[in-house]
């Protein structure tokens, strides 16, 4: 066991996992809805106009499914984790392919394009890594739905799934 599998960490990559995992179900079911989510220790947050019903189906379905082995369902390709990490290697490459005082300027804006491009592809590839071995965690062992609460704010609408995971000795 791994600093990443104890609590709070370890939960709080199960409950990514399953986050990703439940917005990519409810895409499916719903492709013109935006939503995003976020996680923490104690369940997640879908953020988008989709009813509790939906929600605690696509919920139901994400464990279920990420159980039966499809694991490639806790990685989203527009996870917070690919735009930090793109944001940041577009940001390095490009500060680091423009730089040099000798050069002419359109030489430097060349090298610095490249350099963006650069970053933006090996921060898609980088991101999704690591989401898959850092940020999330589809080994979800015991795991339970406690409540679906919607909330409403004006025109804005929130799910927040609490979720529950049984002690490591539980899971057998």
């Amino acid at each position: 066991m791994g600093i990443l599998d104890i609590n709070p960490i370890g939960a709080i990559r199960r409950n990514h996992a399953i986050e990703h995992a439940t917005i990519h179900i409810l895409s499916r079911m719903r492709p013109q809805t935006n939503m995003a989510g976020r996680s923490d220790s104690r369940g997640f947050v879908i953020y988008g106009d989709v009813s509790t019903e939906a929600i605690g189906q696509a919920v139901a379905e994400a464990i279920e499914r990420i159980r039966a082995g499809e694991a490639h369902l806790a990685i989203h390709p527009n996870c917070g984790t690919n735009l930090v990490t793109t944001a940041f290697l577009t940001s390095a490459a490009t500060l680091l392919a423009s730089a040099g005082r000798r050069r002419h300027i359109l030489d430097r804006l060349a090298s610095g394009l490249i350099g963006a491009m650069v970053g933006v592809v090996a921060g898609q590839f980088l991101g999704m890594n690591l989401q898959e071995r850092i940020t999330t965690c589809a080994d979800l062992g015991a795991v339970r739905i406690v409540e679906i609460q919607r909330r409403e704010f004006g025109k804005r609408v929130l799910h927040w799934i609490r979720l529950e995971h049984a002690p490591a000795a539980q899971e057998s």
